[in-house]
């Protein structure tokens, strides 16, 4: 580990990916208003965009965990249950939908402190496992918590179909969460987590304190994508345990990040907006057979761009799953819980 890793990111953009930032993010707010000019633009592509907002602001999310601070998360679809869950009890039993949203996102960030302190002693693919565990664990005593959650029925929300507000609220936070990872990447914290990635025990011995700056993460991440959830719920208005706690949500997310560039900021963004409409294209050529198309897709990821696409133009500021893993698998068993 280098003092280079210790340090803040204070590397400026160059202009022209400011520019072509900005025109992109202007072109998204005034979508909307231009349906009345572009057949293209209908209240099916609005919620098509919606979609993709939040697997931006999930697979960010994820990159957090996985790709700054380098655990390798295949249970963080939970915290997207846990929220989508919180919020839908919630209003289910008449709270409105701006508390609940935020009642949710807090209890996916306290289960992220509880499952967090143990989980997070353990390395590489052992916290991978863990955390897979967790997942499942949580699915199945929502499926039994029948006097609550409704079991395997499921809950109904109160409808709300405005396309054109959901779509400006979920842009709105995709960008919100954008924005963090770009300061949180820019700030010392970025960087202990980055040091954390790199060398833990190195990072504890310069004197970080790995075990707040992990949790601290892992909190953060959960939070935000808990809100991610309730969001889904009220636009889904039904939610039940084999539509919010799926396990392929959370490998698509991995699959994103890789794709864009793992430990980056553009990276999950770049993927999400990617893999989103690729797998449109994937599931109407290929209906039967996605989940194996989306096996190779994610094959050739790791074997071809490790480093995903921003990775390809010139950005190392990034890691790849392949040397994660290798830096834990070649250290001592976990630690004890």
């Amino acid at each position: 580990m280098t003092t280079d890793t210790l340090s803040p990111m204070r590397s400026t953009m160059p202009r022209w990916r400011i520019g072509l930032m900005a025109l992109v993010i202007a072109s998204l707010f005034a979508m909307p208003l231009l349906r009345d000019q572009v057949d293209w633009i209908t209240n099916s592509r609005l919620f098509s965009f919606t979609q993709m907002f939040m697997l931006v602001a999930l697979a960010s999310n994820w990159n957090l965990t996985g790709g700054f601070t380098g655990y390798v998360d295949f249970g963080h679809a939970v915290f997207f249950g846990i929220g989508a869950y919180g919020t839908g009890v919630l209003m289910h039993n008449g709270w409105e939908f701006p508390p609940a949203l935020i009642a949710g996102a807090i209890f996916a960030a306290v289960y992220a402190l509880i499952v967090g302190y143990p989980t997070l002693r353990l390395k590489g693919p052992y916290f991978s496992i863990a955390m897979l565990g967790t997942f499942v664990a949580v699915r199945e005593i929502v499926r039994v918590w029948k006097g609550v959650t409704g079991g395997g029925v499921g809950l109904t929300l109160p409808p709300y179909l405005n396309r054109v507000a959901f779509y400006y609220y979920t842009l709105a936070f995709a960008l919100f969460v954008v924005a963090i990872m770009w300061w949180i990447r820019r700030s010392e914290f970025g960087a202990s987590l980055i040091a954390i990635r790199e060398d833990e025990i190195g990072a504890e011995m310069r004197g970080i304190n790995t075990t707040v700056q992990k949790m601290t993460a892992f909190i953060v991440a959960g939070f935000l994508s808990g809100v991610v959830g309730g969001m889904w719920a009220y636009q889904n208005t039904f939610i039940d345990p084999d539509i919010v706690f799926i396990e392929s949500r959370t490998i698509e997310l991995v699959m994103m990040t890789m794709l864009g560039g793992l430990g980056t900021v553009l990276g999950p963004v770049l993927g999400a907006a990617t893999i989103y409409w690729m797998r449109d294209v994937v599931w109407a050529s290929f209906l039967d057979y996605h989940l194996i198309v989306e096996g190779l897709l994610l094959i050739l990821i790791v074997l071809f761009i490790p480093r995903g696409i921003v990775g390809m133009f010139g950005d190392r500021s990034g890691t790849s799953l392949g040397e994660l893993w290798g830096k834990w698998l070649g250290k001592s068993p976990p630690e004890e819980t």
